[in-house]
């Protein structure tokens, strides 16, 4: 319902000045001269991207085992002969090749190799290059986000990878999230997607700074996300956030402003075409015209503004909103110590007055290198989101009457009367409504923590331990007021509904990854652990006929009007799982997975699932018989893939619906009432009977595709799948 009608946008990249010194021109290799030599055969040189210096860097010479990196200033030393090749190789930069003709030293200006960058791809726990991959897997970089004018992440992936499907949501700040499906609606229950924000379940796109996003990869098949098991079969989405890079501290910033209004709004007939059509229809049904010719005439002619008004309902309640958004971030970092900082602000009013939406986020990524072997990373994040939406004072609880009301009612009833009371039909006025300032207020808090350890055994062997709390709570309060529209109509009597959301999750995950090449074979494989516990809770207050409309304290309300819920909930899981890929010269490549998932939502002897899949993938371009084609055709590549998902959400309400959180067993509703001795007891009953032998929702999907590179620039894919 919104769309973005102006826009301002704006960024800024700050980072240190590189050092002074003697600059000359530069050769096609990058090499320039600048320094008197230290001694001979010893070239001395420094390693630079656009930002600054970089660390890690590997300086080598080509064809020996003489090599080193380079230091956090990315210098270098090393050991060389004329004639002989320097190479340096970073990760996302093309390599540099230098011929060493006896200059005493270089400086190397590296530039980042966007075709590699895109061809690698996360995938779970884990990445892989895009050539390699024999599922099907779609990624969007994060700047293609941070360039688009979005309060939220879902609304700008709309239209950027095929096979998601993303549904606008409604226009209201904070509720503007949309609905995404995968492939499809492959379930009766809960088709929503797996989101995981750095390895951990999130639930929704709305608790990250699209300004903090890395990239975001969408597993679409068995293949690819049979890995996450039974949470799975309505697909996947990794979205990975930026962490530091070696180099001296970049400042950036980016910002915009928008303003947003209203748009495929109904055209509504004004009211001497409303009143003349809505005599016609009577008339032709047999009754009497409820307009005389007299009140025709005072539609047309305008002479009785209060008892004849053409009132422009559309007008007197929509305005524009304005949108800004505001995201400040340091990184950088040394050889063994990388940072990232962000923090970010959005302030965001709706179409209708009182809507508005506030949002403070902050972020820390750290990575330490303790030695050559280990590792730790640590991931630091909350947000803070609160959204308001105006109130209706009949069937309250949002703004969705409000609109209902603006689309129905009639012209000839006027806002207000003459003596300043409201216009009613039967279900009130709803611009008195908005007049009252009377709004649902949501406050939202979420903080999420990660720390992680990676220990390398033995070449190719990697351990990872990763611990991780996620918290959420919302405080939900909407008062709707009294109002006393004119002498003959006033709402119903006022009202509180307080409610107070909150969930924790603590996850803990151990891996082993291992891989290994000999010749033209390339295996990797990982083994992982995983467990989480998951708490729920809910409670509800709610009372009415407060004094007035001042006193919101629930202790203010009629307490013989009182009422009160709440509810726990809590899961626990543990899961196995495996994967092996294999491919031989880039040619051949197999995968195969394996998880096993034992949730305490189901009864002890069917609380296991396993989800296995295999995908197989050829690269014709890699044979010789296409050696033909290599000046036109980067990569053609076969998949096909099949495999078993699951969905433990199958049977779960939401918030406060959840009676089949726990589908197996038979419950007690404790709500029930009975006659005994001629008084009323309170007592409980068994509502509905459960099957004990329910277990998980599986979906099992196989497919086929086809994927194609051409003249560098242009890549294909297509895809035939069936999922049941």
């Amino acid at each position: 319902m919104i769309k973005i009608s102006q826009l301002i946008k704006f960024s800024l990249v700050l980072a240190a000045l590189y050092p002074c010194g003697m600059v000359y021109s530069s050769d096609k290799s990058g090499a320039i001269q600048a320094q008197a030599p230290s001694k001979q055969g010893e070239l001395k040189g420094q390693v630079l991207d656009e930002f600054g210096p970089i660390t890690g860097a590997s300086v080598f010479i080509k064809g020996t085992s003489r090599g080193t990196s380079t230091d956090t200033d990315g210098r270098f030393s090393i050991e060389i002969k004329p004639g002989e090749v320097l190479m340096v190789q970073y990760l996302g930069y093309v390599t540099e090749e230098i011929t060493y003709k006896g200059e005493p030293s270089v400086t190397i200006r590296m530039k980042e190799d966007n075709l590699m960058l895109e061809e690698v791809v996360v995938v779970g726990y884990g990445i892989q290059q895009k050539v390699n991959l024999s599922g099907a897997v779609s990624q969007l970089d994060g700047k293609a986000l941070a360039s688009r004018p979005i309060s939220n992440v879902s609304s700008g992936i709309q239209g950027t990878m095929p096979g998601v499907t993303v549904t606008s949501g409604q226009g209201r700040p904070g509720q503007d999230g949309s609905t995404i499906r995968i492939r499809g609606v492959g379930t009766l229950n809960s088709a929503n997607p797996y989101i995981l924000i750095d390895g951990i379940e999130s639930g929704s796109m709305n608790q990250i700074d699209p300004n903090d996003i890395e990239s975001i990869s969408v597993l679409k098949d068995a293949s690819s996300a049979a890995i996450y098991g039974s949470k799975a079969s309505n697909g996947v989405i990794l979205i990975t956030t930026k962490r530091g890079k070696s180099g001296k501290p970049r400042v950036s910033y980016n910002g915009y402003i928008g303003i947003s209004n209203p748009t495929a709004m109904i055209d509504r007939m004004g009211s001497l075409d409303y009143a003349t059509l809505y005599n016609k229809a009577l008339v032709e049904n047999g009754k009497s015209p409820r307009f005389s010719d007299d009140d025709i005439q005072k539609f047309r002619d305008g002479t009785d503004p209060y008892g004849h008004p053409d009132t422009d309902w559309y007008d007197l309640a929509y305005q524009s909103g304005i949108q800004h958004q505001d995201n400040i971030s340091i990184s950088g970092g040394s050889e063994n110590v990388s940072y990232m900082t962000s923090v970010g602000y959005l302030y965001q009013t709706g179409i209708l007055p009182n809507s508005n939406r506030q949002q403070f986020n902050g972020r820390t990524n750290l990575d330490v290198k303790l030695s050559k072997k280990f590792t730790v990373r640590t991931s630091l994040a909350y947000i803070k989101n609160d959204y308001k939406d105006p109130n209706s004072s009949y069937a309250g609880g949002s703004s969705d009457q409000i609109v209902r009301q603006l689309n129905i009612i009639a012209p000839w009833i006027p806002n207000r009367n003459e003596d300043g009371s409201y216009g009613t039909i039967s279900d009130g006025n709803p611009i008195s409504w908005l007049d009252l300032d009377q709004t649902v207020d949501r406050y939202n808090d979420n903080f999420t923590g990660i720390l992680a350890a990676d220990y390398e055994i033995i070449p190719g062997l990697k351990a990872t331990l990763q611990g991780a709390y996620v918290k959420n709570s919302q405080h939900y309060k909407a008062f709707q007021k009294f109002i006393q529209y004119n002498p003959n109509k006033a709402s119903e009597p006022n009202r509180l509904d307080e409610r107070f959301y909150f969930w924790d999750r603590t996850n803990f995950d151990a891996l082993l990854n291992y891989e290994k090449g000999i010749g033209k074979h390339n295996l990797k494989g990982l083994l992982g652990w995983h467990t989480e516990k998951y708490n729920y809770s809910y409670n509800k207050m709610y009372r009415e006929k407060f004094p007035n409309n001042d006193l919101t304290d629930m202790n203010a309300g009629d307490p013989s009007t009182q009422k009160n819920e709440g509810l726990t909930r809590e899961l626990a899981m543990v899961s196995w799982f495996g994967r092996i890929n294999y491919d031989y010269a880039g040619k051949y490549l197999l995968e195969a997975n394996f998880r096993a998932d034992a949730s305490s939502r189901f009864a002890k002897d069917n609380r296991w699932g396993y989800f296995p899949s295999f995908s197989g993938a050829w690269r014709l371009t890699e044979e010789e018989f296409m050696d033909g084609t290599k000046n036109w055709l980067d990569n053609l590549k076969i998949r096909a893939s099949w495999g078993l998902l699951g969905n433990q959400d199958a049977l779960s309400g939401t918030g406060e619906n959840q009676d089949d959180y726990y589908p197996w067993m038979n419950t007690y509703n404790l709500d029930g009432s009975y006659p005994f001795g001629g008084s009323l007891y309170a007592g409980y009953y068994q509502k509905g009977y459960r099957i004990p032998t329910i277990s998980w929702e599986k979906a099992r999907t196989y497919g086929f595709g086809l994927d194609a590179m051409l003249f560098g620039k242009l890549s294909a894919s297509i895809d035939y799948y069936d999922r049941k």
